[in-house]
């Protein structure tokens, strides 16, 4: 199959909110990375198919850094867009902020590079932009 038409990063750009509850904390009121990791995964899923416009289906996480601590309370945004595309395959970077509202404090808490591969409705590979 031929590749498709070229595409910008900023066609890909997903955009995700969400609030830390207690059920997403551990003991210390911190939010659990695991959680953290499923909503980037989501974030960068999303990215991946604005882009292709197929399935995507994660390849792999690379380089996730955790430089600081995302609080109860705290109002999370996730930015993911496609930073390269090879045949089947994007590279997508996420950029995590936590916000504390009332405090009127906003840091970058994380960033990570994922791995997505477009398939097909059988679930074999399939060409990207």
């Amino acid at each position: 199959m031929s590749r498709k038409k070229q595409k910008t990063p900023s066609e890909s750009i997903a955009i995700m909110t969400e609030l830390v509850l207690p059920n997403d904390t551990n003991t210390l009121n911190n939010l659990m990375g695991g959680r953290l990791l499923h909503w980037m995964d989501i974030a960068a899923a999303i990215a991946a198919q604005k882009h292709s416009n197929r399935i995507v289906v994660t390849a792999s996480v690379d380089n996730v850094s955790f430089s600081a601590p995302i609080r109860l309370g705290n109002v999370i945004t996730l930015t993911a867009k496609v930073t390269r595309s090879f045949n089947s395959s994007m590279e997508v970077f996420i950029d995590v902020s936590a916000e504390d509202i009332p405090g009127g404090k906003k840091v970058s808490s994380n960033q990570a590079f994922y791995t997505f591969v477009a398939v097909d409705q059988g679930g074999s590979p399939i060409d990207v932009p």
